[in-house]
């Protein structure tokens, strides 16, 4: 039987009078496009965090790629890849020295080699020597991936990574990561979002509210059990 690249039972997180998870339940197999949808507030992030090693659950168990995030948490970050709402990056690095610092959290050196071939593959070539004054929203969003494959991980996490951004620089961004995927089709990929309209682009789908999971199906499935384009909304 294979692993799943994400098994969450019974997680549980509060932040002071905030259930931001209550008993949540989860599955995503390898290689599996899958997305998280829910409004504000819903407990994507936290989920997220958690996950990462970010954020401490209360109760239950949370595991990526088999390994514990609490008790294999080496492990289970150096699986996970993440590109987080809020990109925040050094003014005064290059784009070279941004993905070199990078390196150095997982024990990579010298790997510059690595570093040019994911800038050729997400069109950040020309800006290798820029810092990051230099650089418009969609290119940071373009490092961030990179800095989020920097160590060549099985799985990517990115929460609600085209909120705030036009319809050109979404499109584009959706072409990116469908690259991405072709590239390495054992990948899996979790995108937590708010937007239905995008729904169709996953394998699966988790619809999640006030810390729960409500449903989850496929893309036909779920979008048949509400008229709501954008969750946010709803």
């Amino acid at each position: 039987m294979t692993t799943p690249a994400i098994e969450v039972t019974g997680l549980a997180k509060r932040y002071g009078s905030v259930q931001a998870l209550d008993g949540v339940d989860l599955t995503v197999r390898q290689g599996e496009f899958f997305a998280l949808l829910g409004p504000n507030g819903a407990g994507k992030t936290t989920l997220i965090s958690v996950l990462a090693g970010l954020a401490r659950p209360d109760a239950g168990t949370a595991k990526v790629m088999g390994f514990d995030v609490v008790r294999d948490y080496r492990e289970a970050r150096r699986a996970l890849g993440v590109v987080p709402q809020e990109l925040v990056f050094d003014p005064f690095f290059t784009v070279r020295e941004t993905l070199r610092f990078q390196s150095g959290y997982f024990g990579l050196r010298h790997n510059d080699d690595w570093i040019d071939e994911i800038l050729h593959n997400l069109d950040l070539t020309g800006k290798a020597g820029a810092n990051m004054r230099q650089l418009s929203g969609g290119m940071k969003q373009k490092l961030g991936l990179c800095c989020a494959l920097i160590h060549d991980p099985d799985f990517l996490i990115l929460d609600e990574p085209t909120t705030g951004v036009d319809p050109l620089a979404r499109a584009q961004f959706w072409d990116l990561i469908d690259r991405i995927r072709a590239d390495r089709p054992g990948m899996s990929v979790i995108v937590a979002t708010a937007y239905m309209d995008e729904a169709q682009r996953f394998d699966w789908l988790a619809a999640i509210d006030d810390g729960k999971v409500l449903a989850t199906g496929t893309p036909k499935e779920l979008l048949e059990t509400t008229n709501s384009p954008n969750l946010e909304e709803a």
